[in-house]
């Protein structure tokens, strides 16, 4: 087939719900220039700092005296729940 969007299309109608849900995502991700730019940044490979090690180090000392912080009272100090993070419905 030389008509690369055809092609991708006749894929596309072949798959299994399942399946299809997974590419949407993928493609969504594709288009979208924050996502992309995260997926091509390069690896931070820079040693850590004498001062970031220190901070991991006191963070975990941290938590063994004292209990974590539940990610839905974090989320309720800014007035949001767990939902608010769900990516939004698209309708047709």
């Amino acid at each position: 087939m030389d008509n690369p969007s055809e092609h991708a299309h006749e894929l596309i109608d072949r798959l299994p719900p399942s399946q299809l849900k997974a590419v949407v995502g993928l493609l969504e991700a594709m288009l979208d220039p924050v996502s992309r730019a995260i997926a091509q940044a390069p690896m931070d490979d820079e040693p850590p700092t004498e001062d970031e090690e220190k901070a991991v180090a006191e963070a975990k000392e941290w938590l063994q005296q004292h209990p974590g912080i539940p990610f839905e009272e974090v989320l309720s100090d800014f007035s949001l729940t767990i939902k608010d993070l769900e990516p939004p419905t698209q309708s047709k």
